[in-house]
């Protein structure tokens, strides 16, 4: 690793075959950054995203891009949790996520926890663009320090336009360093696990998704146009996956 850290990209690019599947004209990874084709269910083709090396470390910049053209469709999911981790390199650590999602296609990006070692300093900024009548379930899942031990400073920014228009832009920041209040009962209330869910269905904009909490610590908002999100706090990884899994079947 050089002294400003690694770069990688990985890119995605989903098409339909014509024969009423999913094909994969680009899976190219770099590096940490190793796609593999899995096998695919029905028309919908899908991909594990491989860590091959530890990481993000200090002074990394990771990007991942996924393209799925019309009538195609995506599933996207990770091998394993992603660890951001304190490295040799000053500087903080960046994670780049960057989706479209054209008229008539669908893409469920389904990656495993990032979680914020002591120590660490990551920026993650997930941009995704999808087109009128497309379909996206997107989920963000963050889990503040390992067992037992203080979290690194994790910043993430969250841009959905849908049809051209932001339907959502929000930014949390955690940990050492981060706006004061970050941990108080406004935001995580003590908890160490977050995230959120969003779903884009075209029948959302005449059959909005009611606004509703669930549990403790879970709530679900609709959005401005076909669009819901769906935010959660709870005491560690596991309980926050179930919360999600639960929302995610109440709204898609």
């Amino acid at each position: 690793m050089s002294v400003s850290g690694v770069r990688a990209t990985a890119r995605i690019v989903a098409r339909a075959d014509g024969r009423g599947g999913t094909s994969l004209p680009v899976l190219e990874g770099e590096g940490p950054l190793a796609l593999r084709r899995t096998r695919g269910s029905g028309s919908e083709a899908r991909v594990m995203l491989v860590g091959a090396m530890s990481g993000p470390l200090g002074g990394d910049h990771f990007t991942v891009e996924a393209d799925v053209e019309e009538g195609a469709r995506l599933r996207v999911q990770s091998a394993a949790a992603t660890i951001a981790l304190p490295g040799q390199a000053k500087g903080e650590a960046r994670y780049d996520v960057r989706l479209r999602v054209a008229d008539g296609a669908e893409l469920q990006w389904l990656p495993e926890q990032l979680i914020s070692a002591g120590g660490s300093e990551l920026r993650v900024g997930t941009r995704v663009e999808v087109g009128t009548g497309g379909r996206l379930v997107l989920r963000e899942e963050q889990v503040l320090g390992r067992v037992g031990e203080e979290p690194g400073r994790s910043s993430s920014r969250l841009t959905v336009r849908v049809g051209g228009r932001v339907v959502l832009d929000q930014e949390l920041a955690c940990g050492p360093g981060a706006p004061g209040g970050w941990d108080g009962p406004a935001v995580l209330g003590g908890h160490r696990a977050v995230g959120q869910l969003v779903v884009v269905r075209p029948e959302f904009e005449a059959r909005p998704v009611p606004a509703r909490v669930l549990g403790e610590g879970a709530v679900v908002a609709p959005l401005a146009g076909p669009a819901v999100l769906v935010s959660a706090v709870a005491g560690d990884a596991l309980r926050l996956r179930r919360v999600l899994d639960e929302a995610l079947g109440l709204v898609a």
